[in-house]
């Protein structure tokens, strides 16, 4: 059974660890999307015609699940998606973890970039879900692009900024872009002690295994990993490997739950999956 992950960069790592560690006997298909990438400043028909190109692609090559491991392309294109493939083949989305920080946080703290700060999306988000509880909004400038690009000292400088602009008083941040839970540990070496992160990529994984009616066990057999860069076959770019999700998927092993959980004080928790 094969699964596929659509987004421009390196988001999609970790919902494809946690997918990859639940169930490695799946084939998965990692599409990424350089010649478009960033997404976050595109119009929403870029992003959509990306998404599409991606999705008949997979398709046609045996997917039977799509996963959007990206908030912009959810906001953006998740229910047209679904209108087009769905119910044959199941479309998940990915919401930041809003709803499940505000049920155990006094304050909140959404970390995403600055064109997810400013959205009536995150706005809509947080009403619906925050439960009366105050919310701080961080916006990130630059610091996806510099987990994407694997540039670790402009990623720290941008973890730096965000982390002094936190309100002390925030117990819970919400990683509210799919790349940030791969520097989650530096986040958290930047926040003070006891601070917990929310992020989406588990519930996604597990969201996807339920619409496949699979369960999360073990398995002696490990599936394939194949990565199409813009349509094209090809690997995954060399900053992967400046994580260890990254690495892992690289060599198309199996994820130890290390990789996924240790960056956290406390269990994460994470919001459902759309």
């Amino acid at each position: 059974m094969m699964v596929a992950l659509i987004d421009s960069g390196l988001g999609l790592l970790s919902t494809a660890g946690w997918l990859r560690h639940l169930a490695p006997e799946l084939d998965l298909l990692l599409f990424l999307d350089p010649d478009g990438a960033p997404w976050g400043p595109r119009t929403a028909s870029f992003v959509t015609d990306r998404l599409f190109s991606a999705a008949h692609l997979a398709v046609q090559r045996g997917a039977e699940a799509i996963v959007v491991p990206c908030n912009t392309a959810t906001v953006t294109a998740i229910d047209a998606l679904r209108e087009s493939f769905e119910p044959p083949v199941p479309v998940i989305g990915t919401v930041p973890a809003v709803k499940a920080a505000a049920a155990a946080s006094l304050g909140i703290a959404v970390w995403a970039t600055a064109r997810t700060t400013a959205s009536d999306y995150q706005e809509r988000l947080i009403a619906d879900f925050a439960n009366g509880r105050p919310v701080a909004r961080i916006a990130c400038p630059g610091l996806a692009e510099a987990i994407d690009h694997g540039d670790t000292s402009a990623a720290t400088r941008a973890i730096s900024d965000a982390a002094g602009r936190t309100p002390q008083d925030c117990d819970s941040v919400v990683l509210g872009c799919t790349h940030y839970p791969l520097v989650a540990q530096e986040i958290l070496q930047r926040l003070p002690t006891g601070t917990t992160l929310y992020d989406s990529a588990e519930a996604v994984a597990r969201q996807t295994l339920r619409r496949l009616n699979r369960t999360a066990e073990s398995h002696n057999t490990t599936g394939s990993i194949d990565v199409l860069l813009s349509g094209h076959s090809g690997s995954l770019p060399a900053s992967a490997h400046a994580y260890p999700v990254g690495r892992a998927l690289a060599t198309a092993g199996r994820v130890p739950s290390p990789i996924l959980v240790s960056a956290a004080t406390r269990s994460p928790l994470a919001a459902p999956a759309i």
